[in-house]
């Protein structure tokens, strides 16, 4: 038994969240040209995330994961209640047609986050308390459907699609982490594909996404813009970028140059050997937490670290390849560098959950 952390991957994840408030405090320089906001406003909430994701990372790396075990049932009904609190008038915020926050005493928050770490912990739970069964219908596939269901319920009606998939993304590989039947995996996949299809034809803009996709220029100032400004930015970075601070697209082209644009704001100013280095980041990252996941004491360990680490890497490599136009447009923030309080909170907490798992290793 190990009781250090990780250094390695302790180390990994402070260059991430390093070069990625270096990253953000250029990037932002363009939002407050458009804005007229507050530097220190914007940077002070993104310290203060920061600083009370450490806290919390710290103290959940210092008690022994085998707690959350015993949680994780009531853990999962209340972040259940949480999240169904967005659609509760007062309390729940809505934007561009979405309900995804709320607010109280206060703060504003995305209970998807919370949701999503609830739902690993619940998962791995169960998954370790199975054997030769995870790979029958009945506790393998079956469990892992009935969670798809709960957790598109949740988040499909706010709407918040892109959370789902990096959900359904953990979940499965937590599923093929413990054994469980690839005739399984692509029944599970085939169903969610077939709810996404059936979602795309009844939500004009997923189609819009889905049709910007395949044809970037049918609507340079509409569908198409993000994606056209973002390959404009990445392309002209070249080889080694245009410099710290002399983005041109963050100043009016860009839409959110802190929010889901952020690597495309990277690219240009640290171009293509910049933007591979912080790719390469999120590559040790993986590698290293899944060597954790694999030499942990324990299935529950191995399982919890496993989920962990595919949930916040998927949301990163979603980003960046969307901005790349490799797959449709994602909402979602870039890990450890994209602008938003409460996912880079909860994942700097969910490292120190990794860290925790760590200290107990197989010898």
């Amino acid at each position: 038994m190990n009781k250090q952390i990780d250094r390695i991957f302790l180390g990994i994840v402070i260059a991430l969240v390093g070069v990625g408030f270096a990253i953000f405090v250029s990037a932002s320089v363009g939002l407050l040209a458009r804005t007229g906001a507050s530097f220190g406003t914007l940077a002070g909430r993104q310290i203060l995330a920061i600083c009370i994701g450490a806290l919390a990372a710290y103290a959940l790396s210092r008690f022994h994961y085998q707690g959350l075990r015993k949680y994780a049932l009531p853990f999962l009904i209340l972040s259940i209640g949480v999240t169904l609190l967005v659609f509760v008038p007062g309390i729940g915020i809505s934007h561009g047609g979405a309900n995804r926050w709320i607010s109280l005493f206060g703060f504003s928050f995305q209970p998807a986050e919370l949701l999503k770490i609830a739902m690993v912990i619940y998962y791995a739970a169960f998954l370790s308390t199975l054997r030769e069964e995870t790979r029958s219908a009945l506790w393998g596939l079956l469990p892992l459907l009935l969670l798809l269901a709960l957790s598109g319920a949740l988040l499909l009606t706010q709407p918040d699609t892109d959370a789902f998939l990096v959900l359904g993304t953990a979940l499965v590989s937590m599923f093929l982490l413990r054994g469980g039947r690839l005739l399984h995996i692509g029944a599970a996949c085939l169903l969610c594909a077939g709810a996404l299809a059936s979602l795309i034809l009844i939500r004009p803009y997923l189609l819009e996404r889905v049709l910007t996709f395949f044809n970037p220029a049918g609507d340079p100032q509409g569908g198409g813009y993000q994606i056209q400004q973002s390959l404009i930015a990445i392309g002209s970075g070249g080889w080694f970028g245009r410099g710290f601070g002399q983005s041109v697209q963050k100043f009016s082209y860009l839409p959110e140059p802190v929010g889901d644009s952020i690597f495309a704001v990277a690219a240009e100013e640290f171009g293509f050997i910049g933007a591979a280095l912080l790719v390469l980041l999120f590559l040790l990252f993986v590698l290293r937490g899944l060597r954790i996941a694999s030499s942990a004491k324990d299935s529950f360990g191995g399982l919890l670290a496993g989920g962990i680490v595919i949930l916040i890497s998927a949301s990163a490599f979603v980003n960046m390849a969307s901005m790349l136009g490799l797959i449709p447009l994602s909402g979602l923030p870039l890990s450890f560098v994209s602008h938003g309080g409460s996912a880079l909170l909860f994942s700097l907490a969910e490292v120190g959950i990794v860290l925790n798992v760590s200290r107990y290793q197989r010898t």
